[in-house]
């Protein structure tokens, strides 16, 4: 969920990473809006005109329905919803959340799939949510705090098979998402990204101690397309699903 601002300083995991040959990135931010993205080319423009069109059905939609903005559960479906907004409610709906619990995800989604006109492959992180469709395997790094003994020691292994794949983190302890629990990383894989997103909070306000871990883990495959979860808390770290968990 990626409400709020995040500095520089919360978003130093951008520059963590290698950058293969043929690669551009680049960043777009408009308003609480920072993405940063990986393409073939660079893709300012086309990313920003993607981001204001789902920034603009944000906003009419909230000023017209503002409890869309503030619930914390499931709202109606709304038929004439736009389609930002309509891939919000489903995903909400199905994870048990309010809509905006899948914002950052369902952005991220967006403006990736609006790029793949334009390159064959494309990141889209956004807050620690991201959107991935890619033709070669890859690595996601884990980061679930300064203290936590797993960040930066190990990553998610994903074939080309894959994607596109949403990548999706809830954290109490990174960031400024809002969680009722107390787990330093939640990370869900699902295709659909919004979905993801929604369902890592969800999960993440399930988890007070270590010993909710289980609980979690047995609710994830309940949610539809969610294909795998990972919860660190503290010293403890529990996986469910299809996920290749590797040192780094």
């Amino acid at each position: 969920m990626g409400v709020g601002k995040y500095s520089e300083t919360d978003r130093f995991y951008r520059y963590h990473h290698r950058t293969p040959q043929g690669w551009e990135i680049f960043r777009v931010r408009y308003r609480e809006t920072d993405l940063w993205i990986r393409a073939r080319k660079n893709l300012e423009k086309e990313a920003m005109e993607a981001v204001l069109t789902c920034r603009l059905q944000l906003e009419q939609y909230i000023g017209s329905h503002p409890d869309f903005l503030h619930s914390l559960t499931p709202l109606p479906d709304d038929p004439l919803a736009p389609p930002l907004i309509h891939r919000m409610l489903d995903a909400a709906a199905l994870a048990g959340v309010g809509p905006m619990a899948a914002v950052a995800g369902a952005v991220a989604e967006a403006v990736g799939v609006s790029l793949q006109r334009f390159s064959d492959s494309v990141i889209v992180e956004n807050g620690g949510d991201c959107y991935l469709n890619l033709r070669e395997e890859t690595s996601v790094g884990i980061f679930a705090g300064p203290r936590s003994p797993f960040s930066g020691k190990i990553a998610l292994k994903l074939g080309p098979d894959r994607f596109p794949l949403g990548v999706c983190t809830s954290s109490a302890t990174v960031g400024p998402s809002l969680s009722f629990g107390n787990a330093d990383a939640v990370i869900v894989l699902s295709p659909n990204t919004a979905l993801a997103d929604a369902a890592a909070t969800r999960l993440g306000n399930l988890v007070k101690t270590a010993a909710d871990i289980d609980q979690a883990l047995a609710l994830a495959p309940s949610i539809p397309s969610v294909e795998a979860v990972l919860i660190a808390i503290k010293d403890k770290l529990g996986i469910w699903g299809n996920v290749e968990v590797a040192p780094v």
